[in-house]
């Protein structure tokens, strides 16, 4: 096993200004998604042509956004393979 790096002041100085950064980010982005699920929580009707479904609206969003993702992927690899 391989001795640990030698860690000096400046080095840890060096390191700590980004884990705090890192830190408040995720934190505030655990925050923001929190927030979000909290204000999508109603429920919604979704109408398709045979039937209607009642879903949460958070869930809603998360398989628009699904889809547009895997849409947009698949999109993308077809027009890759057209240019070559």
């Amino acid at each position: 096993m391989p001795p640990p790096p030698d860690l000096n002041e400046e080095k840890i100085r060096e390191w700590q200004p980004r884990f705090w950064a890192k830190l408040i980010g995720l934190v505030v982005i655990a925050c923001w998604v929190i927030a979000f699920v909290i204000e999508n929580h109603k429920k919604v009707s979704l109408h398709f042509v045979l039937f209607t479904a009642t879903v949460s609206l958070i869930w809603l969003i998360l398989l628009i956004l699904a889809l547009g993702i895997l849409c947009g992927a698949w999109l993308a690899q077809l027009h890759r393979r057209r240019n070559n």
